[in-house]
């Protein structure tokens, strides 16, 4: 660890809080937002709104805002930027941070567009779980693409657990990181055989991210993963995170930077070419930019309508458990993800103050395409799904069944799901000067950082995308928006999960 430990950072940020230029309460993100909700098809058919819910409902992580949540550099607009990002969750703050370390960039300016408060949206909502998926999607990606290119994926998002933990000891940031082993649990018997047969498959491949992995079969894998009537269990390492102090640290370390200007709730609105670049209007006027990067997930078709078919907005839930005051939670030290009976997947942190974060149970509302498909309103509850995790520690763990622990607080968040199950990163097609990182299918604390890197090289060091070490599959193409946007619904990845869309590189 560096020498500016947890307190030293709350007193940098309260420092900082006085000398910067703070949004108050004259411009609420509802009253910004309100003004410029809009609407727009998708080309086959599906009509998705393009602007975050003005007023998002309360949520545990951003439970104390952050002094920079809505912080404006400048009280006007800049009249130019060099780069502009739109986005100021995970995606565009780390894009920025790589870009202000990169010596090739040292001399441009950068702009942050963000809708509402800094990571105010996906980032600041999830789960913390920073876990890579090393063999849940993976056979998919080797049926799609080929062992070598699915292997990418799991290494690049293994990667992650390490370079986070290098960049929160290098930054001294609080934010509860924690390197644990995750567990995956499965209580459904002809799941659990599939799971094997899965594993089995990729350890015959040889894949060398299976090495850390170890799965369990027979009658102690209750006993070893500690979840009733589980059937299998596997481990592997991952970490747990406080997202939205993490993100928020960047901020603070950003912002002090004359070079760097963050402007919140500051929806853009719309993009058109004006000279050797394009002209962004904002709700709060124009700004001229001569690279853009987009990095607002579930929105990126607010100003790319061409992704209008290939990331979608799609809601879910979390939630924090908590047991009563003055009782101690039972130990759980892992992190999991939990599958039922009846094949309900959540995922599960525990935090060291004894609370547990979870959510998921997507398939009590998947049927419900109106409560989460397409669906940006993080204002209301998943309606059939809010109700789902009452008695949850109880009725899944062995040595709950007392705790009394009840749900403390829940909330949605608005994800970008890709209709290929692949982030779309690198150079817009026909869009000289643009670049897009997004798409995350909900999945983005062990794939962001590291994108968002190699974005920064292409925009910085005009590199191509073959040129970053990003997986292939990453890379976002003309291919894949048409196949996208020709195509049925029914037959992609979101709605369907079957796995029949073949990878096409170019």
């Amino acid at each position: 660890m560096g020498s500016i430990g947890p307190v030293s950072n709350s007193v940098r940020d309260c420092n900082l809080s006085k000398e910067l230029t703070i949004l108050t309460s004259e411009h609420t993100p509802s009253e910004v937002l309100a003004s410029t909700s809009t609407s727009q098809p998708t080309t086959n058919g599906t009509v998705l709104k393009s602007l975050p819910h003005a007023s998002p409902a309360p949520c545990f992580w951003q439970s104390e805002p952050h002094p920079l949540h809505n912080h404006r550099s400048t009280e006007q607009l800049p009249e130019h930027s060099d780069i502009v990002i739109i986005g100021a969750g995970y995606a565009g703050v780390s894009t920025a941070y790589h870009l202000s370390k990169d010596p090739v960039a040292a001399g441009k300016s950068i702009t942050i567009l963000e809708a509402r408060g800094a990571c105010s949206g996906a980032t600041g909502r999830n789960g913390g779980h920073l876990r890579p998926d090393l063999y849940g999607h993976i056979p998919t990606y080797v049926d799609r693409a080929g062992a070598e290119a699915a292997a990418e994926i799991a290494e690049f998002e293994i990667a992650h657990v390490q370079e986070i933990k290098k960049i929160v000891e290098e930054e001294n940031i609080d934010c509860d990181f924690t390197l644990t082993r995750t567990i995956d649990t499965w209580c459904n018997e002809e799941a659990a055989k599939k799971a094997k047969i899965q594993y089995d498959r990729l350890k015959a491949k040889n894949l060398k991210h299976l090495d850390d992995v170890i799965f369990y079969t027979g009658k102690n894998v209750e006993g070893i993963c500690g979840v009733k009537g589980s059937l299998a269990c596997s481990s592997y390492t991952a970490g747990t995170i406080w997202p939205y102090k993490f993100i928020m640290h960047l901020v603070s370390t950003l912002v002090t930077s004359s070079r760097i200007n963050l402007q919140t709730n500051t929806p853009a609105t719309s993009l058109s070419p004006s000279g050797s670049g394009y002209k962004i209007t904002t709700s709060r006027g124009h700004i001229h930019a001569t690279q853009v990067i987009h990095a607002n997930n579930a929105y990126v078709s607010t100003l790319l309508p061409e992704y209008a078919s290939s990331i979608i907005p799609c809601k879910g839930i979390c939630c924090r458990i908590t047991c009563p005051l003055g009782t101690v939670a039972p130990l759980l030290n892992d992190s999991y993800i939990n599958r039922t009976a009846d094949n309900t997947l959540s995922y599960l942190i525990p935090r060291a103050d004894g609370s547990i974060i979870v959510g998921g149970a997507s398939s009590k509302f998947r049927p419900h395409l109106d409560q989460w498909y397409g669906n940006v309103d993080d204002s209301v509850l998943i309606d059939s799904a809010k109700d789902y995790y009452d008695n949850y520690m109880q009725t899944t763990y062995r040595g709950w069944e007392s705790s009394s622990a009840k749900v403390d607080n829940i909330w949605t968040g608005v994800m970008g799901y890709s209709y290929d199950s692949n982030p779309h990163v690198g150079a817009v097609p026909g869009r000289e000067g643009q670049f897009v990182v997004a798409g995350w299918n909900g999945h983005g604390m062990p794939c962001i950082w590291l994108s968002a890197k190699g974005v920064a090289k292409m925009v910085a060091q005009d590199l191509s995308f073959e040129d970053t070490g990003l997986p292939r599959m990453y890379k976002t193409t003309k291919f894949r928006l048409e196949r996208a946007a020709k195509g049925k619904e029914e037959d992609g990845d979101i709605l369907n999960g079957a796995g029949i869309l073949p990878y096409v590189a170019g």
